[in-house]
This record gives C-alpha cells, sequence and structure tokens, in this order.
C-alpha cells in the first residue's frame, strides 16, 4: 500500500510541535521553564484568557493556547507529567540562569579560573568561562557532549500522524498536541528508520502491517493507523530532462533547481498534496526521487521545518547547512542537530566557501541582520553558478551595510537572478529567544530588535551592487499552508507588502523583472549566461 498524499507527520517534542529549538540540550531546557511551563500555568489560571486571545487578529502567533477553554485537566496532566519527566531539563535551565548571575556579578576581568569551582554542579564541564576581547563574561556550551548525556533524551519525541483536507490550521508554537479525535499519535524518536519507510511509501509501496507493528499500534488504534494508506499510487514525479535550468519556487522561501544532472532544493518548507485549493502550488510529489543536495540558510522554524524535512529524509543525498561552533546558547549547531535526528551526509559550509558538484558551484555568502543582532553565525546566503547562469539566495539577510556585498561583489562578479526575502518587520527579539534571555528585556529595547528581512532601501542597494536581470521577492509566509508556523497576515498597508511594491516598480524602472512570488512559479533558464 502507499501512503496517502495528504498524511501530515507532525513531530512533537513533551505533546509539543517539534522545532530546532525543542533539539538541541541547551535551548530546549531553556524553552521547557521559559516558554511551556508559562504558558501551561497561564492556561491552566485562565483559559477564557486564552480562548479570546487566538480568535483576536492582533494577537496571532503570540503565548495562548489553541483549546478553546477547554481541556484543561489534560493540560494540568502535561505540565505535572514535564515537570516529573522532565526535571533534568529544568534543572538544566536553572543553572545556566545561574551561571548567568555568576558572572555578571563576580567577572570583573581577573582571570576566570577561580570560578570554575563556582559553577553549577550539573554545568561542570559542560561549560567553558571566557571573556570577549572587551572583558565581557561569558561562556561556550560544549554541544557535542550535552547530546551525548542524559540532557539529550529522544523519549522525548513522537510523531502525530493526521490527514489534513485543507490550509487551515492553528498557529502551532504555543499550544500542546492534546489527544483529539482522528489524530494518532506514536511515541518514536525522530530518528527512526520507520520514519523513512513511511516517507518512502508516499511513493513506493510498502507493508503497513509490518510497520504498524514495528510501531507497536495498538488493536483499537487499527483502524485509524490503516486510514492513512491507500492501495493506488499517488501521481509520480516526472524527472527533468531538458537542457536548461529550472527553477520551481514552492512556496515561502522553498526553491527547487533542477538541471538533467543535479537537484538542489533550499529551504523546504513544502504544502500537502490531495485537496482542493484556490491557490495553486507545487508539493512534495513534485520533487524528484532522490533529491541531490539540500541547502538550509538558517536556524529559524520557517525555513527548517521537521514536518517537511523528516518525510524527505531518505530521498535527500547531501545536508549543506552553515557553519556553527560557537557554543553560544543562541547559536546551537545546526550539523549536531540533523545528525541526531538520523540525517546523514551533514556538511558544513562556510563564509565565502565553495563547493563543487556537476557543473554547479555553491558559494556560501554572509548573511546578516534578521536576527535582532545577537551574535549567531549559523546563517548563510548562497550563490549558484550553473555553467555560466548565477542565481543568490539572500533568504532574510538585511542590507544594513552594502560595502559588504560590494566586497562578496568583487569575488563572485555579477548575478542574473537575486532571491531575496522582505518580511522587512519581523517579530521582536523576545517572540523567539525570549527564553534564552538571562533577563526581562525592555518592551522598548525588544521592539527595536527585529527578526526582519530587508526593507526598500536595503533591497534596492543588494540590486544595485550585484546589478540582476531578475529580482524575486520570496520567504514572506504568505501562502495559506504557512499561517500554522508563521501567523502572517499581511493587508495592503502591511509594510512587507508597501516595500515590496516600492522595489518591484524600481526594479520595472530600471528594466529588471521583478516578482512578489505567491503560491507556486516555474522558470527556465539557458546555463549560458542571462
Amino acid at each position: 500500500m502507499y501512503l496517502r498524499p495528504n498524511v501530515v507527520m507532525e513531530p512533537l517534542v513533551d505533546g509539543w510541535y517539534a522545532w530546532s529549538h525543542l533539539i538541541s540540550p541547551a535551548t530546549s531546557a531553556m524553552n521547557i521553564t521559559g516558554r511551556h511551563l508559562k504558558i501551561m500555568d497561564s492556561y491552566i489560571q485562565a483559559p477564557h484568557i486564552h480562548a479570546s486571545a487566538v480568535r483576536n487578529p492582533k494577537l496571532l502567533g503570540g503565548p495562548f493556547m489553541d483549546l478553546d477553554g477547554k481541556y484543561v485537566e489534560e493540560v494540568e496532566a502535561l505540565k505535572d507529567e514535564t515537570i516529573s519527566k522532565r526535571a533534568d531539563m529544568i534543572a538544566l535551565a536553572a543553572a545556566f540562569k545561574e551561571l548567568d548571575n555568576l558572572l555578571k556579578q563576580q567577572a570583573k576581568g581577573y582571570s576566570l579560573k577561580s570560578l570554575y569551582p563556582l559553577v553549577p554542579d550539573i554545568l561542570k564541564g559542560f561549560v567553558e568561562l571566557v571573556y570577549d576581547l572587551n572583558s565581557a563574561p561569558s561562556y561556550r556550551i560544549f554541544e557535542g557532549l550535552l547530546f551525548k548525556s542524559k540532557f539529550y533524551n529522544n523519549s522525548s519525541q513522537s510523531l502525530a500522524l493526521w490527514l489534513t483536507n485543507g490550509d487551515e490550521r492553528p498557529f502551532v508554537l504555543s499550544t500542546p498536541r492534546i489527544k483529539k479525535e482522528n489524530v494518532l499519535t506514536v511515541k518514536i524518536p525522530f530518528n527512526h528508520s520507520v520514519v523513512d519507510l513511511l516517507g518512502r511509501m508516499k511513493q513506493e509501496p510498502g507493508d503497513p502491517y509490518e510497520i504498524a507493528r514495528t510501531l507497536h499500534i495498538a488493536a483499537s488504534d487499527m483502524d485509524l493507523f490503516m486510514r492513512l494508506f491507500q492501495t493506488d499510487a499517488s501521481r509520480h514525479y516526472r524527472p527533468y530532462t531538458g537542457d536548461k535550468i529550472r527553477m520551481r519556487y514552492f512556496g515561502h522561501a522553498c526553491v527547487l533547481i533542477e538541471t538533467s544532472e543535479i537537484s538542489i532544493l533550499v529551504d523546504p518548507l513544502i504544502s500537502y498534496y490531495g485537496y482542493q485549493s484556490d491557490v495553486g502550488r507545487f508539493s512534495d510529489l513534485d520533487l524528484p526521487n532522490s533529491i541531490d543536495y539540500v541547502l538550509i540558510t538558517h536556524n529559524h522554524q520557517d525555513h527548517i521545518l521537521f514536518e517537511t524535512l523528516l518525510p524527505l529524509r531518505w530521498k535527500i543525498g547531501n545536508l549543506i547547512v552553515p557553519k556553527s561552533g560557537t557554543g553560544a546558547l543562541q547559536d546551537p549547531s545546526l550539523k549536531l542537530m540533523f545528525e541526531n535526528i538520523g540525517f546523514t551526509n551533514v556538511t558544513e559550509i562556510e563564509e565565502m566557501q565553495s563547493m563543487q558538484f556537476c557543473d554547479c558551484t555553491v558559494t556560501g555568502i554572509p548573511f546578516i541582520g534578521e536576527h535582532a543582532d545577537l551574535n549567531v553565525i549559523t546563517k548563510s546566503c548562497y550563490h549558484l553558478k550553473i555553467g555560466q547562469f548565477s542565481v543568490m539566495f539572500v533568504a532574510d539577510s538585511c542590507v544594513m551595510e552594502p560595502r559588504l556585498y560590494e566586497h562578496v561583489k568583487a569575488v563572485i562578479g555579477e548575478v542574473d537572478v537575486i532571491f531575496i526575502g522582505m518580511e522587512c518587520d519581523g517579530a521582536p527579539l523576545s517572540w523567539l529567544y525570549g527564553p534564552l534571555l538571562g533577563y526581562e528585556m525592555p518592551r522598548d529595547k525588544d521592539m527595536t530588535r527585529r527578526l526582519a528581512g530587508s526593507n526598500f532601501e536595503e533591497a534596492k542597494a543588494l540590486t544595485e551592487i550585484f546589478n540582476p536581470s531578475e529580482v524575486y521577492v520570496y520567504a514572506m509566509g504568505q501562502e495559506p499552508w504557512l499561517k500554522f508556523i508563521s501567523s502572517i497576515k499581511y493587508t495592503d498597508e502591511s509594510n512587507p507588502i508597501i516595500a515590496s511594491e516600492k522595489l518591484i516598480g524600481w526594479c520595472r524602472s530600471n528594466d529588471i523583472l521583478c516578482e512578489r512570488l505567491y503560491g507556486e512559479k516555474e522558470l527556465l533558464r539557458d546555463k549560458a549566461k542571462a
């Protein structure tokens, strides 16, 4: 039998929707205490306030459970289970806060050697105490060791399996998965081989009863489990055999680049197929049976989505991620994360480092901004050169200092096509990184430090530097299948719409093809220079 094309494999950690900061032990610990327990406490005390808040468009994406004021007992049970089963993680989070306070109070520019005995016991051997060149104290986490310790426990991982019939889904990062009808939750770590078997069954037939035995599906759940499968194959991908470069936009920041020899997928966040929709889209059924390279630009949940990456894992040849290694709490390693959830052939790329495959060269390009001024280095734009044709994926990078990209141009030359993100409002720092902070961020400062892409002036500057013939605005979070993860809803008066319209107008007045992408788009280009 085949897996139905509209099966959702929703990854969970402790019953919460899984994203990258719930995998690395340090960031996971901080999110358990600074996000999950806080939201559960708030809901238990005032479920009616949450029910009202999720109906307010201005509060979309806020820390409110979308449970209609119900399931209070279930939330209380989840809270008690979290406190009991994740006691080590709660203690780890407290230890990081204690270490922050220790350094603030006692690290005054003198040698840090005398402070090692004062490090919280459970952190001893997992951190190095450091100063920056201005004698500001901090610490470096030995993240690889944490992954090998009791603090990484993949028994907290599970998959919720269900059938979707439309794009409408509530925002997922603030609401745990409470047991609901027609949803089958299986306790299984993300690195389990059965995840690959399920993903493969969208294209190749398999034995669902064998999978049921592996997953220990109860007899009472077998009817629900078997609804996930069908006897007929869905439509099959037709390999691209043309002599051009085919670029297909899958929505948000996801673009598939194909030649007759190679396939490269950037930032996979892909719609499901199998239900009627007014918005045209490519789906996972439009992906090659083997994806040679997947490129990840940065560590945000709208660019790393396990829900689409895990089912694709079996067909991904190589996963390229930005170089990390700072050991900073806010900057976990993507290589370590992906390897611990079952991905192999994960390669880090450094800034201005190039990789050659077939007639394609991929170069990591510096990525600045969009991380609320935090010291995050695990981010990369990408320049692809195929034959004489070149394309650059800037993602959410901001051109706050144009001289940076002037230096880059001196190395890589002009670019034919640019994809640039212009979600120039962005959420404040605390929305994503709040649980990691060692203090309460004042609102006036928080609102100036945004997770924002380029505005009009920044995008215009980038275009003037690289002199492309085509510019495509993407990574705007507009597609309806993205709302459950982005909570974005624009109007004509929204800054990102106004800014991107200005860029489109400016480009067209300068004979540059420019479009804000939405839904799907296919481009065919010659390998000769455009």
